[in-house]
Order: C-alpha cells, then structure tokens, then sequence
C-alpha cells in the first residue's frame, strides 16, 4: 500500500452538473469538516475545474468516476487523475486483477499520490439485482470476494456498505487501510436510490473511516448546518 494523504471522516458529494451550484455549494461548506467527492455527474458537465474549485477552496478531494475499462486505459486515466492533486481515486473490482495492478502501478506510492480504492458492489444493489447478472451467492459474498482481490493488488481499500464495513477490517487494518462507505443516511433521512443504508455513526462503529454523505447535506436548506449536524452527532 502507499503512504496516503489523511482522509477526511465526511466527504459530500457534490452531486450537480451546474456551475453556479457546485460553487454555491462550496461555499456553503467548510473544509475542516469535510471533503468533497466530484462524481461522474459533476465532472462530465465541469471537467477538471470542478475539483480545481474544491481544492481552491482547501477542500481534499474525492474523484469519484469508478475507472472500470482495459488495463492500459484504466492506467492512463489513474495517472491523469493523479496530476489534478486529488486526494482520492477509486476503480471498480470487478475489471479483474491485471486491471488493478495497472491501476495500483500509475498512481505510484509516493507521499503525495492519492489512495487507491476499489468499489466492490454498488450500495443501490441488493442480492436480486446481482442474481439478474449472474451473482448467485449475493452482495456479501460478492462483496468479499472482491475485496480480497483488491487487498491481493495492493490497493489502499475499498468502497462497500457499510454493512459490510467491519469484515473489512481484516483485510484493509486501521492503520493503513481505508473503508469508504456510501449510502450513509442519517436517522428520518430519505434512502432515495440508496438500498443498502446505515447512519453516520453506526457506519463508524462499523469500521468505516470515511462517510460519502451527499443529499441529506447537498438537498437540505442549509446544506452547512445540515454538515455541522450531523458533525455534531458523530
């Protein structure tokens, strides 16, 4: 694994296509509490200058667009997102083993790459829709199954429910290794698309180190005050 950069314990997910928004939501934000998390909606709209304006704005960020493709073109996208100083970069499991040595391989271990996660399964999938694309032992096998692959590869963690947080542990330790956890709604919240959910601090006692929190924080009237909430009950 490579020496990572400290991870923020909330990154928001700056789900928007809209210039004027993503930088009123960076406004509204305060980046000791969190970091930010630039997914395929914001990035395929801005680009690059979406996370040129998180980090202006002191913010460490995730690049969220879950690399899954031939490993020559995973490597050259790992290394492209390495150069815009993120804090964080993540790929899916399931492009296989000679695609996540790629992956591992671009980033490079130096103190100032980003870490390197692998997704496993989707936390919008529950056991039938895997079943529907051949998956027969479902999520938490699944889930598993691709963790260990990832911890094989070198990778700094992976990206699972947080459900399935604690099991990580053994593979992905404290010290080192990062549980990232989305589909983290806290207690009333809406689980919109979301099937597999947890709260904020179930998801930390868990074993995940960092929450992805995007509508309860970005939908809410006062996206800073709903932040420093939900801070506050951590």
């Amino acid at each position: 694994m490579a020496r990572q950069r400290a991870q923020p314990r909330i990154y928001v997910a700056l789900d928007a296509a809209n210039e004027g928004r993503v930088r009123e939501l960076l406004a509204a934000l305060d980046p000791s509490l969190c970091g930010i998390k630039i997914g395929k909606e914001a990035f395929t709209a801005l680009g690059p200058r979406a996370v040129e304006w998180a980090r202006e704005r002191g913010f460490p960020v995730f690049l969220d667009l879950k690399f899954h493709d031939i490993p020559n073109t995973v490597a050259q996208a790992c290394r492209a997102a390495a150069d815009l100083d993120v804090a964080l970069v993540n790929v899916h499991a399931s492009g296989g083993r000679r695609m996540l040595e790629a992956a591992r391989e671009a980033i490079g271990a130096s103190e100032d790459a980003p870490a390197l996660i692998a997704v496993t399964v989707l936390t919008s999938m529950e056991d039938a829709d895997l079943a529907e694309i051949g998956v027969a032992d479902g999520a938490e096998a699944q889930v598993g199954r691709l963790a260990r692959l990832t911890a094989e590869t070198g990778l700094d963690g992976v990206v699972c429910s947080a459900r399935e947080a604690a099991s990580m542990r053994v593979l992905f330790p404290a010290e080192t290794g990062l549980v990232v956890t989305p589909g983290v709604r806290p207690a009333g919240s809406a689980r919109d698309d979301q099937r597999r959910v947890v709260t904020p601090a179930d998801a930390l006692a868990n074993g995940a180190t960092s929450l992805v929190i995007g509508r309860p924080i970005t939908a809410a009237a006062d996206p800073g005050k709903a932040l420093e909430a939900i801070v506050a009950a951590l």
